[in-house]
């Protein structure tokens, strides 16, 4: 890749096809020069030293005719790409965009390649690298939750929690420094005990983002639901409730029917979910039972939440079976407790069954259907927007060096808890520093760049 970015771009902006509005956009050195030659204005736009706006007509190549619109202009590096920029904006259809582009390149610039404005940003330091790729976030968003988080790390929410963890490891490492100069004289600049209290918030940290990361590489856009519970708690007559088709799952009083798991995509209100039906939580040495078992554990894994099913009818001798199996559950996983086949003659007294249960419901009669469905909503989305903290191509990209960057914090902290020599400490240090610089892009390659830049599209 040629880092040198002295040369003028220019590209169209705004989306191809036709539109109410069009945009061109111009980034150089030599810009005042390129669009002197192209752009009539009555005001003394060249001499500006400030971002302005400036009325005027962008001549068009091949012609005599112009186009009319407004000219923004940032002439000092304080403006996206750290060098003059300009956007013209103007209402007009996409050969005459075309046209002017054209004119703007006649006259010494050159069509930007993808995602080069972005790319001027991050190397002049007006982005890091998690922002430039935010950029795209926001453009590749399908729905609110994936712009709100594209829209927060373009913002530097992320960036900025990831350079206080590095200004609080290069403290942690002068200090461990500072102690070596003055190993002979037994000064500590750093108690033990603070040096791992610190170390551990900072892997903590970073293993959050890490498993975000893993979690976001698996998302399919679609947010995943799972009913789980039991045998024989209502699992499968809810899943044809909420699908809306009393012959999608195999319903039947005989414990265990469902062996296998169900998907069904669904749209509500606006939100792509998949609901997962799966077997009752049970035990079983049957080798059918066994791989029953093994799906439902994968799917529950991999929720976004987990509806779990206790019947109104339960036993009591499955009642502490069914707190055993949700209690642990609720502790990894999202978890909202429902009670179903409440039409029916509750087993246990109504305080000791339905303590836990956010929901009470009955396919039959229908009552609690419409309620469970707003609360599914509601906390999907309180879910997504409070444990997502990555766009999926930072998390792709940002994965390996999150989990060496934990590793290495967790060496560094048993190694100080053990007592060992301060310079072992502060070599894990370093490694930490270096694997969470590549992710903000204080440290890149080439290569990492040409693969991030060029999903960009031409004019971002």
């Amino acid at each position: 890749m040629n880092l040198q970015f002295d040369d003028t771009i220019v590209a169209l902006a705004s989306a191809p096809g036709g539109g109410a509005a069009g945009m061109i956009r111009i980034s150089g050195t030599e810009i005042r020069s390129c669009l002197s030659a192209c752009f009539d204005s009555k005001e003394e736009w060249q001499k500006s030293h400030r971002s302005e706006r400036h009325p005027g007509h962008l001549r068009l190549a091949g012609s005599t005719q112009s186009l009319p619109g407004a000219l923004y202009y940032w002439p000092t590096a304080r403006s996206f790409t750290g060098q003059p920029l300009a956007e013209f904006h103007t209402i007009s259809a996409p050969p005459l965009l075309e046209a002017a582009i054209e004119n703007i390149a006649a006259h010494g610039a050159r069509m930007a390649r993808p995602g080069e404005f972005t790319l001027r940003a991050f190397l002049a330091g007006r982005v890091d690298l998690m922002q430039a790729e935010a950029v795209l976030g926001v453009i590749d968003a399908h729905d609110h939750a994936e712009l709100n988080l594209a829209l927060s790390q373009l913002a530097g929410g992320v960036s900025t929690r990831i350079g206080e963890a590095r200004v609080d490891l290069l403290e942690l490492l002068s200090e461990l420094e500072a102690g070596l100069d003055f190993v002979e004289e037994d000064i500590e600049f750093i108690d033990r005990e603070t040096l791992v209290s610190r170390l551990q918030k900072i892997r903590t940290f970073c293993e959050r983002l890490y498993a975000d990361s893993s979690t976001r590489m698996e998302s399919t856009g679609s947010l995943s639901i799972v009913l789980a519970g039991l045998p024989n708690a209502g699992k499968s007559t809810l899943y044809n409730a909420l699908v809306g088709d009393s012959q999608a799952a195999l319903v039947s009083d005989v414990e265990g029917t469902t062996r296998d798991y169900l998907v069904t995509s669904l749209n509500w209100q606006g939100q792509s979910i998949q609901l997962i039906d799966t077997a009752g939580m049970e035990s079983g040495a049957h080798e059918i039972s066994v791989s029953a078992q093994q799906f439902r554990a994968q799917q529950v894994a991999q929720a976004d939440l987990v509806i779990w099913c206790t019947a109104s009818d339960l036993k009591p001798e499955w009642y502490e079976t069914d707190r055993l199996q949700r209690e642990p559950l609720s502790e990894s996983q999202h978890v909202l407790h429902i009670m179903t086949k409440s039409d029916l003659p509750p087993a246990l007294p109504a305080s000791q069954l339905t303590g836990a249960c956010e929901v009470e419901l009955s396919v039959t009669t229908g009552e609690g259907l419409e309620h469970l469905q707003d609360l599914i909503l509601a906390r999907l989305t309180e879910y997504r927007r409070g444990s997502k903290l990555l766009i999926g191509s930072t998390a792709s990209r940002c994965r390996e060096s999150l989990r060496s960057a934990g590793l290495s914090l967790q060496a560094a902290e048993e190694t100080a808890s053990l007592k060992l020599g301060e310079e072992l400490v502060a070599i894990e240090i370093r490694e930490a520093l270096q694997h969470l610089g590549q992710i903000v892009g204080q440290v890149y390659t080439d290569d990492i760049l040409d693969r991030i830049f060029s999903k960009f599209c031409i004019g971002k």
